[in-house]
């Protein structure tokens, strides 16, 4: 039994301190979720950029202006020497690499014809291609997580309704979707 005067807290105090740590987690809690669904978006954007750039660099110096159609190929350095056109986070796995709770994957365009050379860092000719298109898929979809893509325009798309199955993913814009700005 605790005396009048004794120091310490009383079963009601401890309890309303816990009632208000359950107020603000309650509160922060989903701006978190919010806060790391916006990092994840943005890590994605960036990576399909730099697939963008990476395919712009391996066309213009490697290819003779065709494009790899898997992004293991972009990893792959040139057969003289020189540097990756990828960097290894987004240029090892095969067929789809897994970054940042998204999941990228790259192919040929359907419109896309083949070269007949193949390019510096030895991929062969039938897998470089006039086209590509490349897609960002969030692992985990619970808040309405948004998908993106882009193609050999360069111009990144993005939309809530889910992949690109049934579109006709060729160089040009796709059916769906809205420019990213």
């Amino acid at each position: 039994m605790r005396r009048r005067g004794e120091p310490g807290f009383t079963l009601i105090e401890l309890l309303i301190v816990v009632a208000i740590i359950a107020i603000i987690a309650s509160i922060a809690i989903p701006a978190l979720l919010r806060a790391r669904m916006s990092g994840e978006e943005a890590s994605a954007i960036a990576s399909l950029r730099a697939i963008n750039s990476s395919q712009n660099a391996f066309a213009s110096s490697c290819a003779s202006g065709s494009f790899a159609t898997v992004l293991s190929d972009l990893a792959i350095p040139p057969v003289i020497g020189g540097v990756p056109f990828i960097s290894p986070d987004l240029g090892v796995g095969a067929p789809s690499v897994v970054k940042s709770g998204y999941t990228f994957d790259m192919q040929r365009a359907t419109d896309a014809t083949s070269p007949v050379n193949p390019s510096c860092n030895g991929v062969a000719a039938a897998a470089l291609a006039s086209g590509y298109y490349a897609f960002a898929d969030p692992n985990i979809t619970p808040n309405g997580g948004r998908f993106f893509w882009t193609n050999t325009l360069g111009t990144i798309y993005y939309d809530v309704s889910g992949t690109l199955s049934g579109e006709t993913l060729g160089s040009t814009a796709p059916g769906r979707g809205s420019v990213l700005q």
